[in-house]
């Protein structure tokens, strides 16, 4: 009984270690979380205004019959994708969703190049017969828009020459409690509707229609990095919450089982001194 009582105890002690450290890890999601989410708010205004007025200058190009390749399918007819995945586990359901989600699209298309983002995405794809183009790994823990150009020129060195369009997919931040995986064209790029106005333009628009496209792909690539970390985040506070929980509601069902056998072990010891209590009695 009383080695029982030491291997249970023995469990409590190892659960509570692991308690201290989940509960540390949500402490420092929880923080990540809300300076990821505030750089992604942050870049949001970009983003839409890069969109509105990318969208408003293809208008006008098309009345005026220019065509670019970034708005129009080239001939190439292979794809890139680019997985924007994490360096670490711990992280729920993250990883797995997103590698399966990049492994349905890729199991679509013919001809595959593969970008892959983070240890969980290199080490997933590289056993499998898509040719790597590229990786990053530990390059965006903090996204920054070096690592963002860096995945454009290479994305670009791509489009046109070897592939037809181009595919990102990442986990979408929604909000601190939601998040979604999200398979996105990157190019051809898929801009709303405008009407074509008169503007002021310079350089000429050829020029600035494929600048004013590189900037908005850049921009475009650069939130997807701080969604992609901002829901990590989020993820990882979650599951340590969950962890820490189940590490509470654990070490609650072993100290009950510790306290019932210790007890049990005292009963059984009285019962033992009073049994040879009553044997020294009889034997008077």
């Amino acid at each position: 009984m009383a080695k029982k009582t030491r291997q249970i105890l023995r469990r409590i002690q190892n659960v509570k270690h692991v308690r201290q450290i989940t509960k540390a890890m949500y402490a420092i999601a929880a923080t990540q979380v809300i300076q990821r989410k505030r750089a992604l708010f942050s870049a949001r205004p970009f983003g839409e205004e890069s969109e509105k007025t990318l969208a408003e200058l293809w208008a006008v190009a098309k009345s005026e019959g220019i065509e670019h390749p970034f708005f129009v399918r080239p001939e190439p007819g292979g794809a890139a994708v680019l997985v924007v995945n994490s360096d670490r586990g711990l992280c729920g359901r993250y990883v797995g969703d997103i590698n399966r989600a990049a492994l349905e699209l890729i199991q679509t298309k013919e001809e595959v190049r593969l970008l892959l983002g983070g240890e969980k995405a290199y080490r997933f794809f590289r056993q499998r017969p898509w040719p790597i183009a590229a990786k990053y790994l530990h390059a965006y823990e903090r996204p920054n828009l070096a690592v963002a150009r860096r995945m454009l020129d290479d994305v670009l060195a791509l489009y046109g020459k070897e592939v037809g369009e181009v595919w990102a997919v990442y986990m979408h931040f929604r909000g601190e409690l939601v998040q979604r995986v999200k398979v996105e064209r990157l190019l051809p790029l898929e801009l709303p509707e405008v009407k074509a106005n008169d503007i002021i333009r310079e350089p000429e628009l050829p020029q600035l229609l494929e600048h004013m496209a590189r900037l908005h792909l850049l921009g475009k690539i650069f939130l997807i990095l701080l969604s992609a970390k901002a829901s990590e985040q989020a993820i990882r506070r979650q599951t340590m919450k969950a962890a820490t929980d189940n590490a509470d509601e654990l070490i609650e069902k072993l100290t009950l089982l510790y306290n019932k056998a210790r007890q049990h072990g005292i009963t059984a010891e009285l019962a033992d001194i009073m049994g040879g209590a009553e044997a020294l009695k009889e034997a008077r």
